[in-house]
């Protein structure tokens, strides 16, 4: 059965899969809390799209939405979504997008970032493999020679070594502006992922598709929250983090342009 108006889409993002012992990020969720989180899923039965579907889907480019879908994607490419989550999606038949920074992907394996045969092998089981840019730096404060390298050479390096296309990109940090989304579309990208805090609908921007924020401090009742449609404190929290960290931004951003005499 599907739903032909999706009024609500939670596109979760996560980060890395590791415990706090190896590391500190905040972003990072625990194995265990990951594991939780998937169970969940399956058992309220929700149905995984990837990054890629979902952004046809919104667009009107294919059918309908099925009932209770969400979408797990996973930013920056650290080598325990090979190690961790990749065997967990595929334990409940679940699939995912990983968007990887191309110019931090190993040649082989084992570090800490996933090499290219790991990303390979991923692909073939499912999963959908996007851009993340080449070196993952903040889009929105590049001059523009250097967004279109970084846009323009991630895609081509993932293309060339997973022999795939590479329709969708995640903006490091989740930051874009106006020429940041310019650029995505020249490049070839068909979709691009932000960050904002909300749910995904019919209305939202295909250059600037919204995603909920998991990491570490995420509980299983605040998880079942979003994934429900439901904000929690931190959401709206984030939400307005976000909307006051945007005007800030677009300042710095027109100061640097005014600075290098071109406006973006």
């Amino acid at each position: 059965m599907t739903s032909v108006s999706p009024l609500r889409v939670p596109i979760l993002m996560y980060h890395e899969i590791a415990n706090p012992s190896e590391t500190r990020s905040r972003f990072a969720v625990s194995p265990a809390a990951f594991a939780a989180q998937l169970s969940y899923l399956h058992d309220a039965e929700f149905t995984t799209i990837t990054a890629g579907a979902m952004s046809a889907i919104l667009a009107g480019n294919v059918g309908g939405l099925p009932d209770r879908t969400v979408v797990l994607t996973f930013d920056d490419g650290y080598a325990n979504f090979y190690t961790r989550a990749l065997p967990l999606l595929a334990q409940y038949g679940f699939t995912a997008t990983v968007f990887v920074t191309s110019g931090w992907v190993q040649e082989a394996g084992p570090e800490r970032m996933l090499s290219w045969s790991q990303l390979a092998e991923a692909a073939r089981a499912g999963m959908e493999v996007g851009a993340h840019s080449s070196q993952h730096p903040q889009l929105d404060q590049l001059p523009e020679k250097l967004l279109r390298e970084e846009l323009y050479s991630s895609k081509e390096r993932i293309e060339d070594k997973l022999g795939l296309p590479v329709p969708g990109l995640a903006y490091p940090f989740g930051y874009s502006n106006a020429k940041v989304r310019q650029v995505t579309r020249e490049a070839g990208y068909s979709y691009a992922y932000a960050v904002n805090n909300i749910t995904a609908s019919p209305a939202s921007d295909p250059f600037a598709l919204p995603r909920l924020t998991i990491r570490r401090a995420t509980t299983m009742p605040d998880f079942r929250r979003l994934v429900d449609g439901h904000p929690t404190m931190r959401l709206l929290e984030d939400r307005t983090l976000t909307k006051g960290w945007a005007v800030v931004r677009r300042t710095r951003a027109a100061l640097n342009g005014a600075s290098r005499g071109y406006k973006d």
